[in-house]
């Protein structure tokens, strides 16, 4: 029978912190997307956001959104949420228990703002809110730039509705598969490393 120690899961740690930190930029690695859920009213919200930094210490996510999203209403209302990460290949699951953030027409979000690529601007240059009913198809980003960026002076109006997520980590629960015996543990805020029954 096969033996876990804690060093042996303080290795795991740290490789999945690696394998985060290539997500932000490597797009083919299952870490570049991730669920993020939130708490509406009584109901459970979850959709998929892309990862964009990483800090080690201490331990936070970011993702960028648009400041009208339900999203970040939701968050506004309750910064508690959790972030899923899953890599079927290497059957990892990370389960990150988040308080967020909303990083709103400050230094963080104009100096992200000012890095995000013109392709990427025009996404926050819908006249409608994310998930507002519309009669019929809209793309929701101005017609004239379907297909092409659009330009500086143009893109500019978009950071009325961009906002960076901050999620500081409270905890995370991490669960590697094997056919002979899962491996489970949580890291608290402390830095602790407790064993879980998988």
């Amino acid at each position: 029978m096969k033996k876990i120690s804690k060093s042996d899961i303080k290795s795991i740690y740290q490789r999945e912190i690696n394998c985060l930190n290539d997500g932000v930029i490597n797009i083919s690695n299952p870490y570049h997307f991730f669920c993020l859920s939130t708490i509406n009213g009584k109901n459970a919200s979850s959709r998929t956001v892309v990862l964009r930094r990483v800090d080690k210490n201490p331990f936070s996510l970011y993702f960028n959104a648009d400041y009208r999203s339900p999203k970040v209403e939701q968050l506004l209302a309750n910064n508690s949420c959790t972030a899923l990460f899953y890599d079927n290949k290497r059957k990892m699951q990370l389960r990150v228990f988040c308080e967020s953030i909303i990083n709103y027409k400050n230094n963080l979000s104009s100096q992200v703002w000012d890095k995000t690529p013109l392709q990427s601007r025009k996404c926050y240059m819908g006249k409608y809110s994310p998930s507002k009913s519309i009669e019929k198809w809209h793309p929701n980003v101005p017609r004239k730039y379907l297909k092409k960026d659009p330009d500086k002076k143009d893109s500019e109006l978009g950071y009325e509705n961009f906002t960076v997520i901050k999620l500081n980590v409270i905890s995370t629960d991490i669960l590697e598969l094997h056919h002979d015996g899962h491996i489970r543990y949580k890291v608290d805020l402390d830095g602790k490393f407790i064993f879980l029954a998988p």
